[in-house]
């Protein structure tokens, strides 16, 4: 069998693999990517965080995002009833960027994966790594091509950027049971047709179902008059309702009369599609030559938009342990990766989880509230969750007491 060798394997094309090449290119590094799809592809996690566009930014592509026209985003609106509340990330206690955009997937991928290629990685589409071996000096990945064929890849390090494929999980056998419990969500893209004045398209719209807390749905606007639409709940909850993917969506939002409401004009005319169990952890984010980026490694929620924001931060820390790797450090890459990547996953594991339970919501729909509090809660939400700064990312602990305090 045909065997190649690059500095850098990355496996995947998305958000993580892009940025992470892009980086590495700027460090000079020979960089190969091998993903299965081909691009443009659909993908769901459409609404960016502020603290994602300093990656963009580092990485070179900064002026490629900017010019693909995507709608801008400013902030986060939250509705319960006629309980309302909306964050604007530029009023935040981090400093950095405050606005950024909410994509189209399909389209924010293919512009990454393109501006990495226009930096000099060579992007393999509709290839796929169908096994890996780390127990040699490189790590060496078999791939099998469009027309059948297979050839090897050795590298000096191998980043799995294979997001929900989890490709080094399954075959390394590093999947772990996530603590949270069996979600799921139903989405699809729609043409809203929501009147201009009822609705802030520079922000995320988070709804809550008026009589369970832990169902929430999105609705984020893009630049073109077409929103994307989803519910989240517990997979239980999601299966008392009977017929298509679009019907059991239109059944829920049936059920929250604000979020009905706004979408009483909406041409439904994309099949919706379903997605359970998709949060997941790992028993380790690297090993001898390898990392795991974004959602290979671990993947919360989507109730806060972190994924994406995860996995350029994995990629930096990455391309940085790299770096100092190819300078003749030591690198510990539990101390210098795996570590500081979960400390700021962590603090968005806390707002998740007070989010779910409804102490969050307590927070913020709370009549009076403290505006620095609130400028340290719109960081935490802009991104900023590496920030340790910030009280209630340094101690996430303390969101209990907040809680507390916002429930008498």
């Amino acid at each position: 069998m045909q065997v190649e060798h690059t500095e850098i394997l990355i496996i995947g094309a998305g958000p993580a693999g892009a940025v992470a090449a892009g980086l590495l290119r700027k460090q000079g590094r020979q960089v190969l990517v091998i993903e299965k799809e081909l691009f443009p592809r659909f993908s769901i996690g459409e609404s960016l965080l502020p603290q994602s566009m300093e990656y963009i930014e580092a990485a070179g592509f900064l002026q490629d995002v900017v010019e693909a026209g995507f709608q801008y985003k400013n902030g986060a609106a939250f509705q319960r009833g006629e309980r309302r509340t909306s964050f604007d990330f530029r009023d935040k206690f981090s400093c950095g960027w405050g606005t950024t955009y909410q994509v189209q997937r399909a389209h924010f991928d293919d512009v990454l994966a393109k501006a990495a290629a226009k930096a000099g990685a060579q992007i393999r589409f509709q290839h796929q790594v169908v096994a890996v071996d780390v127990t040699g000096e490189q790590p060496v990945v078999t791939v099998a091509a469009p027309d059948g064929t297979r050839y090897q890849v050795s590298a000096r390090f191998l980043l799995d950027a294979s997001g929900f494929g989890r490709i080094l999980p399954r075959l390394l056998n590093l999947e772990t049971p996530s603590a949270f419990p069996v979600r799921g969500a139903y989405f699809t893209h729609i043409e809203d047709r929501i009147p201009t004045g009822e609705f802030d398209r520079n922000k995320i719209l988070v709804s809550i179902h008026p009589e369970h807390v832990d169902v929430w749905f999105w609705t984020i606007p893009f630049s073109n008059g077409r929103c994307s639409q989803g519910v989240v709940a517990r997979t239980e909850f999601l299966e008392r309702y009977s017929g298509s993917e679009t019907e059991r969506l239109q059944a829920i939002i049936a059920e929250t009369p604000t979020l009905s409401s706004l979408l009483k004009d909406a041409v439904w005319d994309t099949p919706a599609r379903k997605l359970t169990g998709y949060a997941a952890n790992v028993s380790s984010l690297a090993g001898r030559n390898y990392a795991l980026l974004g959602n290979a490694g671990e993947f919360l929620d989507p109730v806060f938009s972190s994924g994406v924001t995860i996995a350029f931060k994995s990629a930096s820390l990455a391309a940085a342990a790299i770096a100092r790797e190819f300078a003749g450090d030591t690198v510990d890459w539990q101390a210098d990766y795996a570590q500081p990547l979960k400390a700021g996953v962590d603090a968005f594991r806390a707002f998740v989880e007070s989010w779910y339970a409804g102490g969050f919501q307590d927070v913020i729909f709370h009549e009076q509230q403290s505006p620095e509090i609130r400028r340290m809660i719109s960081s935490v939400l802009a991104g900023y969750a590496w920030d340790v700064k910030n009280p209630y990312v340094a101690e996430p602990r303390r969101l209990k007491a907040l809680e507390q305090l916002c429930a008498l």
